[in-house]
C-alpha cells in the first residue's frame, strides 16, 4: 500500500469470518472476541455485521422472520489491512473460530476516510 497524506491506498486483503450470532468465547459473542484481538494485533479495522437471513454448515435457515430461529443469525466479521498483517493473524483465528467460515479475498483500497468519518469539516 502507498501512503499519501496520512492515506493508505493500494493492493490489501480483506478477510471475512463468517460465524453465528450465538457463538461465544468465554461467556461473551465471538465476533467481539474477534474485533477486539484484531485490534490489539494492530490491524487497520474492523466490522461486524449480523445478517437477516442465512445457513452454513447445519444447513439451518436462520432468519428473523420467524422467533424460534432468530436468536442464532449470520454474522459476518470483516477486517482489510495489507496482505501479511491479515495473514499473520491467522493463527488467532485457530483458536477461536471451530465451527464457521474464514474467507481471504484480494482487494484494493482506493480511499480512506480519517477518524472523522469522511465528513467535511
Amino acid at each position: 500500500m502507498t501512503e499519501r497524506t496520512g492515506e493508505r491506498t493500494g493492493r490489501a486483503l480483506r478477510m471475512t469470518v463468517y460465524i453465528g450470532e450465538s457463538d461465544t468465547w468465554h461467556h461473551k459473542p465471538l465476533y467481539t472476541e474477534i474485533v477486539h484481538r484484531a485490534h490489539r494485533a494492530g490491524l487497520a479495522g474492523a466490522s461486524v455485521f449480523t445478517g437477516v437471513e442465512g445457513f452454513g454448515a447445519s444447513s439451518l435457515v436462520h432468519t428473523q422472520r420467524l422467533l424460534s430461529l432468530s436468536e442464532d443469525l449470520p454474522v459476518a466479521v470483516v477486517v482489510v489491512d495489507e496482505e501479511e498483517r491479515v495473514r499473520a493473524f491467522l493463527p488467532e483465528l485457530e483458536e477461536l473460530v471451530s465451527g464457521g467460515l474464514v474467507t481471504l479475498d484480494a482487494c484494493e483500497i482506493v480511499r480512506r476516510a480519517g477518524g472523522d468519518g469522511g465528513r467535511e469539516r
